[in-house]
């Protein structure tokens, strides 16, 4: 999703200006919605303190991926007026929502790296089949479309349906 968001904003809206801000308004809200609200609350809250307790020489790691959560959910949120701003105001907002989502991706995609370049691997040499077990359990209520991995939300897939069948090729489906 972060990939795409950074090709649209590059692309820019064209000559379709409303599905521009509609799929980049809906690429924001899953965002928000599922990572920010669904995901990043589990990992806080059952996946970093099973890591933290068997692998004490990444908190510093961990307390900045917490900040991150905490960071991440209001830099969204700005994110998502900052569009708006552009959308209704016109051009003179377009350089400050661009700046903006570039440094949000950025952030986003460090924080990913972390988790998958640190404390995964630590997570996957200390923790136990009874932990991962219970992790997996709470991480298949997500159901994330985007993983293929668990049966998907319906809300999800069909809010994941619909930026895909709208944003434009090869970003999506839109005009293909």
């Amino acid at each position: 999703m972060l990939k795409s968001l950074r090709m649209m904003v590059e692309r820019g809206p064209g000559d379709r200006p409303q599905q521009f801000f509609d799929v980049l308004r809906a690429m924001l809200f899953y965002i928000d919605e599922f990572p920010e609200r669904l995901h990043h609350p589990k990992e806080s809250e059952l996946l970093f303190p099973r890591i933290a307790q068997a692998v004490p020489a990444v908190l510093p790691t961990l307390q900045r991926l917490e900040r991150d959560h905490h960071d991440g959910q209001k830099a969204v949120r700005e994110l998502q007026n900052l569009l708006l701003a552009w959308e209704l105001l016109g051009e003179p907002r377009k350089p400050v929502f661009e700046a903006q989502c570039k440094r949000y991706v950025e952030f986003y995609l460090e924080h990913m790296r972390l988790e998958e370049t640190v404390i995964l691997p630590e997570a996957e040499k200390a923790l136990s089949e009874a932990d991962w077990k219970a992790l997996d359990a709470a991480f298949e209520k997500n159901c994330d479309p985007l993983t293929g991995k668990y049966p998907p939300n319906p809300a999800y897939d069909r809010l994941f349906t619909r930026i895909v069948m709208t944003a434009p090729a090869p970003i999506g489906l839109c005009g293909r």
